[in-house]
């Protein structure tokens, strides 16, 4: 061997040599931590069931089968003894189709129960989320021993919160409260803005929207102008033109809209083709088939409030990238992993999986999550957790994940601390005995 390359493939061998030792102590960590964490699941080996209860069917079908994967690839993922699983129960999700029916959603829910299972998540619609609610607080007054906790992922009516607070509902989304708190705080230094359309859709969560962002930014804003208020059918509309005539007519520089799925994918389609140039404040632009009907038409143009965003980094973004690379979608309901992440917690505390213990457990549960530190307040069962505002533009190096692969995302713009975004409540909680 030539004198000259001795030392460097001498190097180069000594070199494999270490990363080879660092990749063996590495995996040897791995296995005792994962044996350290089987040793402390106390419930390791049980499974725990979960009815999930939203549409797969319908208009509204391609946001549930995003989500029922969602819940299906997270409960695979955490299932077993792990950092993200204390307890170490085995998860399984057991999807109802309930055609975005209150009648339909009780019908599952009889059926969740008939089959033993203890806890449902449903979030798509505030209609159904009452419907489940009082239900499932009927079914726990008739029959103690076989309580049931209702795990809400997406349902935002504050008076779930608040007037209509129940002991076995705990929600892990904002609230339309909360959002609209921290939307306000974003719009009062927006000076362009000045006057707003109301564009909802005709059930309690739309016309909540509507509620909120009247009464805040009259308080934060009272120079912005009301300029126009509607209301229209949940997932019924086909064609937005005339909405959007109406809105251009009535001369609005921004629109306000808790709009999702198809009534906020063809709300902004027909704004693009509309050539309206105002701005779009949402709740949800993030959501199945919405980012593919912006386009680059919206970009600047649309801002989104939500407790999560596509560009988080960190863990966040690896469970992101392979969720895209398994279903060719876009992860977007962090409760999902809230919801997994103190069940677990509560277990592990309770140690137990009983829903009672468990309900106990999770009240005033804190824990270190994707978005920081959250808690499930003991008052009203509504999760504490940061905000965040982001508006649509071309993917960056410093916002890199495509949405939809739209060559688009959203961009982080503001976030809004806990503190910020948290709203008082009402609720007079009634615990069992």
């Amino acid at each position: 061997m030539n004198r000259t390359f001795r030392p460097i493939v001498v190097a180069a061998m000594l070199g494999l040599a270490l990363t080879s030792v660092a990749q063996a102590q590495s995996a040897r960590q791995a296995k005792r931590e994962q044996a350290q964490a089987a040793a402390n699941a106390p419930l390791a080996g049980q499974t725990v069931k979960i009815a999930w209860i939203d549409p797969l069917s319908g208009l509204m079908a391609p946001v549930g089968q995003n989500q029922v994967r969602s819940f299906q690839f997270f409960a695979e993922k955490f299932s077993g003894p792990n950092k993200h699983n204390p307890a170490g129960v085995k998860w399984e999700v057991v999807p109802f189709d309930n055609k975005l029916s209150p009648a339909e959603s009780l019908t599952a829910l009889q059926s969740a129960i008939d089959q033993g299972i203890r806890y449902i998540t449903q979030g798509n619609g505030s209609s159904v989320a009452g419907a489940l609610i009082e239900a499932v607080a009927r079914h726990n007054a008739r029959n103690p021993g076989k309580e049931v906790i209702f795990l809400n992922h997406s349902a935002v009516d504050p008076d779930f919160t608040n007037s209509k607070c129940n002991y076995w509902h705990f929600r892990f989304d904002a609230d339309t409260s909360m959002k609209m708190e921290a939307l306000t705080t974003f719009m009062k230094d927006q000076p362009d803005v000045k006057k707003v359309y109301l564009l909802n859709q005709n059930y309690s969560h739309g016309h909540q929207v509507a509620k909120y962002a009247k009464e805040l930014l009259a308080r934060k804003r009272p120079d912005i102008q009301i300029v126009g208020e509607d209301l229209h059918p949940l997932a019924q509309v086909r064609d937005f033109a005339p909405y959007i005539a109406k809105i251009k007519a009535s001369g609005a520089d921004a629109v306000i809209t808790g709009n999702w799925g198809s009534d906020l994918a063809l709300l902004v389609k027909a704004a693009n083709e509309g050539g309206y140039a105002g701005k779009f404040f949402t709740y949800y632009a993030g959501v199945t088939g919405t980012p593919t009907a912006l386009g680059t038409s919206s970009e600047g143009k649309v801002y989104q409030v939500s407790y999560n965003h596509y560009n988080m980094g960190g863990e966040m973004q690896q469970w992101q990238n392979e969720f895209k690379q398994r279903f060719n979608a876009d992860f977007y309901t962090g409760s999902v992993i809230h919801i997994f992440r103190s069940l677990s917690e509560a277990m592990a505390k309770a140690k137990s999986t009983d829903p009672v213990q468990v309900a106990k457990a999770l009240e005033g549960l804190r824990f270190t999550s994707y978005n920081g530190e959250v808690e499930m307040r003991k008052t009203d069962h509504q999760l504490q957790q940061p905000l965040y505002l982001t508006r649509w533009q071309k993917a960056d190096a410093k916002f890199p994940y495509s949405v939809e692969n739209t060559g688009m995302t959203f961009a982080l713009v503001r976030e809004f601390p806990s503190y910020v975004s948290s709203t008082p409540t009402s609720c007079a909680m009634q615990r069992p005995n």
